[in-house]
């Protein structure tokens, strides 16, 4: 499974990887939501995680840019990571077009079912 990490900090995006490693997962950091909307753009991805607070265009909005595409990367699954607490971000994330969201420091076992109640929801051919 090829996953696409949105994520500002270097060592954020390298625990994760370690976490997808573990489960066999590639994993593709993108260290701003420019790069990564140009890397959905350019490969194919089964999960998109995302973090919220990034310099430059911030996770929501980039979750709207994919929601906003007239193809099939429309329905990518996206989990936000982040650790903004906000008492209404889960419901923010969610009306914005996530899947799920998770909250920092991420444990594997929760990273882990996050994505797999997200890609049982699949109904695309996009997960595989």
């Amino acid at each position: 499974m090829n996953v696409l990490f949105i994520e500002d900090d270097p060592m954020n995006r390298r625990v994760v990887k370690d976490m997808l490693d573990v489960a066999g997962a590639t994993m593709v950091g993108a260290e701003s939501a420019e790069i990564g909307l140009k890397l959905i753009e350019e490969q194919d991805f089964a999960m998109v995680l995302v973090d919220l607070r990034m310099p430059g265009m911030n996770g929501l909005t980039a979750i709207r840019h994919v929601r906003a595409r007239d193809d099939s990367k429309a329905k990518l699954p996206i989990i936000v990571v982040t650790a903004d607490t906000a008492v209404d971000l889960r419901e923010q994330c969610l009306a914005a077009g996530a899947d799920d969201v998770l909250f920092k420091p991420v444990a594997m076992d929760a990273l882990f079912e996050a994505m797999g109640r997200v890609l049982a929801d699949g109904e695309d051919g996009l997960i595989g």
